[in-house]
Order: structure tokens, then sequence, then C-alpha cells
């Protein structure tokens, strides 16, 4: 007889986006996804719940990483804004159709398993 025991760590690299999102921040969000994509990242969680406001860029940046995610296999998952504004744009847009949404951090982990 002969058994294999293989353990498998899911790597989930968290973004969290503190204030707004937008045109003059941006490329500081667009940096850093291109600095994890390149060391290997490909499964993401972007925690939205401290986002106050965003507008095309930002979420332009959003849809680049999920992109960019899904072509090495992996994928995104967004933690809600408590925001209103800022949740009723994801809604206005379907970005709650095109993206995985949880409620917490800890609910967005578990889209990984």
């Amino acid at each position: 007889m002969q058994i294999k025991t293989t353990q498998y760590t899911i790597r989930i690299d968290v973004i969290e986006i503190t204030g707004r999102l937008e045109a003059f921040t941006v490329s500081d969000l667009r940096d850093e996804q291109t600095r994890l994509l390149d060391n290997g990242a490909h499964n993401f969680v972007i925690d939205l719940s401290h986002t106050e406001f965003m507008d095309s860029a930002g979420m332009s940046a959003l849809v680049s990483l999920l992109k960019q995610a899904r072509q090495a296999g992996g994928e995104v998952v967004l933690v809600k804004p408590t925001d209103p504004a800022a949740y009723r744009i994801l809604t206005l847009t379907r970005f709650d159709k095109v993206f995985q949404m949880a409620d917490t951090l800890d609910v967005a982990y578990e889209n990984f398993k």
C-alpha cells in the first residue's frame, strides 16, 4: 500500500483601498497590481469596505486586474464598500454581476476554497 498526502496553500493577496479611488490616485493602485502580478500573484481580494468614492479610472483598474488575474488562472473578489454611494456605483455599472462580491473579508476568503 502507498499513501500520498499533499497539502495545497492558496496565495491570496489582499489590497485594501481606503478613501477615494479616482483618476488622481489610481496610479498607486495600478503600480501595486503590477508589482503583485509580476511576483506571481493571481488571486486577489480587493477590500473596498473603507472606500468612499470610485470613478471610472478606478473601476477601469479593477477590470484590468480581473482580466489579468483570470488570464493567469486566478480570480478577484471585491469586499463591498460600506459607503452607500460607493456601493451604488458598483451596482449601477453592474460590477456586482461581473465580480464576485463579499460582505466581509472573511467571506471573501471563502470564495477561494
